[in-house]
């Protein structure tokens, strides 16, 4: 470790990480030390072409870039002194020179790091007269991003970023000095699944998402920290959301999950809370088969008098569960307690599988699998596979995804079944065959914690309201249960206490509950499930 001095701030830091990764760490860049930056980030490989994080370094004549000045013991810093601040009016000055008026029409303004720091940094007024230099507008780049070269600053985070991050390298910087520019190569797009990080890391409004594209001044958006449920890694994001409407999902920051990065799949799945085809009435399946849309007291009772009466006639051993991956951990451990109180021992939980990539996706398409798996929810074939032969009665489902070509392939083969209780988002096959449907809260509607492929559990808070009635999968099952008479169930559900009923029942979940995860998460007690 070496202790250093940064503006008479005394700290000890990491022998051999340079100046601005050492306050990174500290958590002090900008955020009490400020040394503005643009061509340097925490996640790639340092540039040090823009120049602007110079500081003075005791003993060292001339000033030193602190994105690439390793840190020694007994170092001295200043970072706000009168040299420093002309050094970086040189380089501001220099960066405006040829950069275009575009602030009112700019996509970026609002966030736009050129704008911050001309104001904070900057020299009040332009000093030359010469026309700006005339580069390409509105260059489509590929099938998500939007390419100015006029306002590009040449810091080159999105050149490295495709190089180190997907390491597709479809970006490059052709000609030399004052010609140079950002370009694809020859023929050749930009097109990778990580395309759209290139317009979250660069600086200025050179690079924009056609997808968010002029649809919404930014200072219009409350950033809600959220969880990307498009797969099992658990992605950190902010949800975009003005007006009870979410307008995008962007990377959040988490080291341990993934790092500053989402995959352009997963934040396009944000389309997924506002869709045409979400759930919007409770409805039951009246005497001639036709679905007619209900009230929720009136489902709740038509679900819970079909349960009994089978529970009466036959047995709790009749009726089976088929939990969502997509569910919080306290939706699905209510659903176990509901199974337990009912006297049912057929469960399992259902989990769409496709493609990893070794960057940041995973196989599991669901946030919450390995939460389901702590909780004791094995896999759904053998539930469907008791369907089958006839051993099922009744079928309480959370989700679609049990409608799996490798589980039950459809919803035909429930279509025999005396009840099937839904209880999920979006529209889908179940809604022929159910006999009693709930509309239910999507994760940016809710509170709860989701379990990641690494076992680290993560906490989702509502970031929007549903438009119609909705409730969590937890509050529907304890009003059924409460309507049955079942031990345990009252009708009442508040999240928080379920969840720490959850952490004091659960050993995997010791000491993990909604107050406790924090926005960074927490991993799994040891013995937990990890994969």
């Amino acid at each position: 470790m070496a202790k250093i001095s940064v503006d008479g701030t005394e700290l000890e830091v990491e022998e051999g990480r340079t100046i601005l990764q050492a306050l990174d760490d500290a958590g002090l860049l900008m955020n009490g030390i400020d040394i503005p930056h643009y061509c340097w980030h925490p996640k790639l490989a340092v540039d040090g072409s823009c120049r602007l994080c110079q500081v003075e370094v005791e003993g060292i004549p001339k000033l030193q870039i602190a994105c690439d000045t390793p840190v020694r013991d007994g170092m001295v810093v200043h970072t706000a002194n009168e040299r420093v601040r002309l050094a970086r009016e040189g380089v501001m000055e220099l960066l405006l020179v040829n950069h275009p008026l575009d602030c009112p029409i700019c996509d970026q303004a609002g966030e736009c790091k050129l704008q911050d720091y001309a104001y904070e940094y900057g020299v009040k007024s332009s000093r030359t007269k010469e026309p700006r230099r005339a580069l390409k507008k509105r260059v489509d780049l590929g099938p998500t991003i939007v390419f100015d070269q006029e306002r590009c600053i040449l810091c080159r985070r999105c050149v490295r970023f495709c190089r180190e991050i997907p390491k597709t390298g479809e970006l490059s910087v052709y000609n030399r000095g004052d010609h140079s520019v950002i370009e694809t190569f020859p023929g050749a797009q930009l097109d990778n699944d990580y395309s759209m990080n290139v317009a979250d890391i660069c600086p200025v409004g050179a690079l924009t998402t056609k997808d968010f594209r002029f649809k919404i001044r930014v200072w219009f958006l409350e950033n809600v920290p959220g969880v990307c449920t498009g797969c099992s890694a658990g992605c950190n994001i902010h949800l975009g959301v003005a007006n009870n409407k979410v307008y995008r999902y962007q990377p959040r920051r988490n080291d341990d999950v993934n790092d500053t990065w989402i995959c352009d799949e997963g934040r396009m799945s944000y389309r997924e809370i506002g869709s045409a085809d979400r759930l919007d009435r409770c409805s039951v399946r009246d005497a001639q088969g036709r679905r007619v849309v209900t009230s929720l007291a009136d489902a709740v009772d038509a679900a819970a008098g079909r349960l009994a009466k089978l529970v009466e006639s036959k047995g709790a051993g009749v009726i089976a569960g088929i939990a969502s991956a997509h569910a919080t951990n306290e939706d699905l451990f209510t659903f176990r307690r509901f199974l337990s109180a009912l006297g049912s021992e057929t469960s399992g939980v259902a989990v769409v599988r496709g493609e990893a990539d070794g960057i940041l996706v995973r196989e599991e398409k669901a946030a919450n699998a390995a939460g389901a798996r702590a909780l004791g929810f094995g896999d759904a074939r053998p539930v469907v596979d008791r369907i089958s032969s006839g051993g099922v009665d009744a079928l309480l489902v959370l989700g679609h995804d049990a409608l799996l070509e490798t589980l039950l392939g459809g919803a035909d083969r429930l279509a025999g079944l005396d009840t099937v209780i839904v209880l999920d988002t979006h529209a889908s096959e179940l809604q022929h065959v159910a006999h009693v449907m709930f509309p239910v809260r999507h994760a940016a509607e809710k509170h709860g914690t989701l379990v990641n492929a690494d076992g680290r559990a993560q906490r989702v808070v509502p970031a929007v309201e549903p438009s119609w009635e909705a409730y969590t999968e937890g509050e529907l099952l304890a009003r059924i249960g409460a309507a049955m008479g079942l031990a345990g169930f009252d009708g009442r559900y508040d999240v928080r206490a379920v969840s720490k009923e959850l952490s004091n029942a659960v050993p995997a979940f010791a000491g993990i509950d909604l107050d406790s995860v924090g926005d960074g998460g927490r991993a799994l007690a040891e013995g937990g499930e990890s994969r």
